[in-house]
């Protein structure tokens, strides 16, 4: 049996952390290793526990959730901060993701989705509220309608470009590499290539980038 996704909760509001932390405990492929009622808290635990995931509040007083997503992956860098709150604001999406959250999740969110989606932003996929996929490709669109082409894109091969594409859908890379008819490890590998090319720290980042380029268009779907 694999080990269990160790869990920190940071939110302010003590009753709805609770609650969470009730749900979670009790399923065993889930280990809360800590909880934090502020920002500041929150980074210096997320530092010393280093867990896996991190469900962290947008709006805290003190330090708010983006400046505490930046700080916890500058010394926690592999951990998966996901953003768990009430905000429905494009422009907070878009600054969590900039900022390195690897998801964006509601709290209106039902129990048996916030479990799949922590499982995945474990294994390295990006998590979103599906309320909240709409308002970012709008958002991103309406900035790239008349992109200047960056030159770090140039760095990249044609089927790096055209797996950035995918990113940019919000596809896993099973599903990439389903589509492109290649192993899962070779998407893997092309990922990790786009993100150190373009300077960038999560495959959410990669998507962000891709939209706000003019390279995320859905007539690009196949």
């Amino acid at each position: 049996m694999s080990k269990p996704i160790r869990i920190l909760l940071v939110d302010d509001h003590t009753l709805f952390r609770s609650g969470i932390k009730a749900l979670l405990s009790r399923q065993p492929e889930f280990d809360i290793v800590g909880e934090a009622s502020d920002g500041v808290e929150g980074v210096k635990r997320a530092v010393t526990l280093k867990p896996d995931v991190v469900l962290l509040d947008l709006n805290m007083p003190g330090l708010s959730g983006i400046e505490a997503v930046q700080l916890i992956l500058q010394d926690a860098p592999e951990t998966a901060v996901v953003m768990l709150t009430v905000s429905e604001d494009a422009d907070d999406l878009a600054q969590a993701l900039q900022a390195g959250a690897r998801g964006y999740l509601l709290k209106n969110i039902d129990a048996d989705y916030l479990k799949q989606a922590i499982q995945r932003a474990a294994a390295g996929e990006a998590v979103m509220a599906e309320s909240m996929t709409g308002k970012l490709m709008q958002r991103f669109r309406s900035l790239s309608s008349q992109p200047a082409p960056p030159p770090e894109k140039e760095k990249l091969t044609p089927r790096e470009r055209e797996i950035l594409l995918f990113l940019a859908r919000g596809d896993s890379n099973k599903e990439i590499a389903r589509e492109l008819n290649v192993a899962e490890s070779t998407v893997k590998i092309h990922v990790q290539n786009i993100l150190k090319k373009l300077n960038l720290s999560s495959r959410v980042q990669a998507a962000v980038y891709a939209v706000e380029h003019g390279m995320g268009t859905r007539g690009g779907e196949h």
